[in-house]
């Protein structure tokens, strides 16, 4: 149990370097927490700021999931990895170095995946990409990815430890939706569109 609080705790400080609040801090001198929909994630970075600095946004927010899956990995295998991203995600969302106003984890969610399984981030990466081709809205794409992955991973791997860690990451994640859901229950959801970067 030592070994998880641990990775838990370590996977939260990974986490709570926030890439979307440095980049656009370092780059355009502004908080995003301001801007936009004021999320501190890929999205909204790409949306108000450009798709160029969302990517970036984007690849250091899965990459720093996968060090603290592989560092979790290392220490306690597949169980250690999930711990280690849960503390991560947690981190994300609520990071300790910017009072705890952060992202809502997908990109998270998707280097967790990358480093669990290849195979399951392939199959979460294209159920999200119909979806948002579909509908026009990353956050209807983000919600059927994480839907997606208890059944994926139980038919897979089985009912395990990381199976539970996994649908809790994925809970958190749609909590961090609530608004998006309640503005696609009411039709307000707005589609995703690029604006000129400020």
């Amino acid at each position: 149990m030592g070994y998880y609080i641990l990775l838990i705790l370590a996977g939260y400080l990974i986490g709570s370097v926030n890439s979307a609040i440095l980049l656009v801090r370092s780059k355009f001198k502004r908080d995003v927490r301001s801007a936009g929909s004021g999320n501190a994630g890929a999205t909204n970075v790409a949306r108000v700021f450009g798709m160029p600095t969302g990517l970036l946004t984007l690849g250091c927010d899965v990459a720093k999931a996968l060090l603290a899956g592989l560092i979790g990995w290392a220490v306690m295998g597949r169980t250690g990895l999930m711990a280690a991203d849960l503390g991560c995600l947690v981190g994300h969302c609520w990071p300790l170095f910017f009072h705890f106003a952060g992202g809502k984890g997908v990109a998270v969610a998707a280097g967790t995946l990358l480093a669990l399984d290849w195979r399951m981030f392939l199959v979460i990466v294209g159920l999200f990409l119909v979806c948002v081709l579909a509908t026009g809205r990353v956050s209807v794409g983000s919600l059927a990815g994480v839907i997606g992955f208890p059944p994926l991973y139980y038919l897979l791997h089985g009912a395990d430890a990381a199976l539970a860690i996994g649908t809790a990451m994925c809970l958190l994640v749609i909590f961090q939706h609530r608004k998006n859901i309640r503005r696609l229950i009411h039709g307000e959801e707005p589609r995703f569109t690029l604006r000129d970067k400020k």
